[in-house]
């Protein structure tokens, strides 16, 4: 409420300030150009009289200037009298009408780019005012409840509608058979029962363990958003956060938990994200296409004046298992070299460009590798004051450099 009274008073000043400014301007006195005239008339006058004390002009010829001149002075105040200028009076509802303005503008204007009520919240607060927003926000059950209830698509011809009606009855029989849960699964999603779809695939991701495929765990968390309306709720980032510990690189994985971080409160950490898988592409990848459509407005939110970039062209990674392998039939020096230009590519990359964490962790255990202990423990300290902000990109680090014999 203080707010509100205190802009109000600073609009409330500015106008009286400009109406002062208005009724002042207006109240000036008018100089007519009948006045102005006369004042010529009284020194051509005063003119005459120097000229003749000065022996310039004969005291006839002045007489007859100044009968001339009177007669011009009397003619001109006859016009003048008939002519009298009206002082212009300033308009008080010009002015009232500039005030309510005024003041009616401004709070509408912050009220349309302000946010009423909020402080200037510094960075530590929001990240802070974040965190709680995530672990307070809604369940899979509370999202999924407040929407409507699924309908059969209408291009679901009646045979198919029967068999899946049968499908659903033998897995609740059999609600260990894997197959079957596997299969009503991929119908009840084809159906758009996402819910339905969603408890089956959970059901293979139990039934598998340990053993359950990233791509089963995805699919799980996929199903998830979906039933709940493109809401990621906690049991959906529970699952994306097992299967980022086992592929922090997966991209399904990546691009639904920067959609939970946006929905969140921390646009920064998931435009970083985003941008990360942009780079890293490929243009097919089926992330790619939502996140182009969302991204502008994005980097917006996280106060970056950014351009997308080439999709695929920050696909530089560090040398990779695969990579080393290939090298096999290297002598050492080579094979040393060939990794060695690698790792100094994906250091010049982070410096100029920045990148996901993955990569920052990659590069420090790459160097450790190659033996460059004081550099790894270098950009290990830089990468913790980038991701300060982030606990799972800490977390990710932290891992690093204890592989790497730095962690701290």
């Amino acid at each position: 409420m203080m707010f509100w009274l205190i802009a109000a008073a600073g609009a409330l000043l500015v106008s009286v300030i400009l109406g002062r400014a208005l009724w002042r301007g207006a109240a000036a006195p008018v100089t007519s150009r009948t006045e102005m005239g006369l004042q010529v008339y009284r020194d051509q006058l005063a003119e005459v009289d120097r000229d003749v004390a000065r022996g310039v002009l004969s005291e006839a010829d002045a007489t007859r200037v100044r009968t001339e001149i009177s007669r011009r002075i009397l003619t001109s105040d006859a016009e003048g009298v008939a002519a009298t200028p009206e002082r212009a009076t300033p308009s008080r509802l010009a002015i009232g009408v500039i005030g309510v303005g005024m003041v009616a503008g401004s709070l509408a204007l912050y009220m349309s780019l302000g946010a009423p009520g909020y402080g200037d919240l510094a960075l530590k607060d929001r990240i802070a005012f974040a965190e709680e927003l995530r672990q307070s926000r809604p369940d899979q059950a509370s999202a999924e409840a407040g929407l409507p209830a699924a309908t059969i698509p209408p291009d679901l011809s009646p045979e198919y509608e029967a068999l899946l009606t049968r499908l659903r009855e033998t897995v609740a029989e059999r609600p260990d058979d894997l197959q079957g849960q596997t299969l009503l699964a991929q119908n009840e999603a084809r159906a758009g029962n996402f819910a339905a779809a969603a408890e089956a695939q959970g059901a293979v991701v139990r039934l598998k363990g340990a053993d359950a495929p990233i791509a089963d765990l995805t699919a799980y968390a996929e199903l998830l958003v979906m039933a709940a309306g493109g809401y990621v709720s906690p049991e959906a980032e529970a699952v994306l956060r097992a299967a980022l510990t086992r592929d922090a690189e997966n991209g399904s994985a990546r691009y639904y938990w920067g959609l939970m971080l946006i929905q969140t409160g921390r646009p920064d950490l998931a435009f970083r994200m985003w941008d990360g898988l942009l780079r890293r592409g490929p243009e097919d990848a089926p992330w790619i296409d939502p996140i182009l459509a969302q991204i502008a407005p994005l980097a917006e939110m996280a106060g970056v004046d950014y351009t997308i970039p080439q999709i695929g062209a920050g696909a530089l990674r560090g040398p990779s298992a695969e990579d080393i392998e290939a090298a096999g039939d290297l002598t050492p020096e080579a094979r040393m070299e060939m990794i060695g230009s690698m790792v100094e590519q994906l250091s010049d990359r982070l410096a100029t460009e920045g990148g996901p964490v993955e990569d920052w962790a990659r590069l420090i255990s790459s160097l450790s590798v190659l033996g460059q202990t004081d550099r790894a423990r270098a950009i290990y300290q830089n990468a913790r004051d980038v991701f300060s902000d982030d606990p799972d990109a800490m977390d990710a680090l932290y891992r690093a450099g204890e592989r790497a014999g730095i962690a701290e």
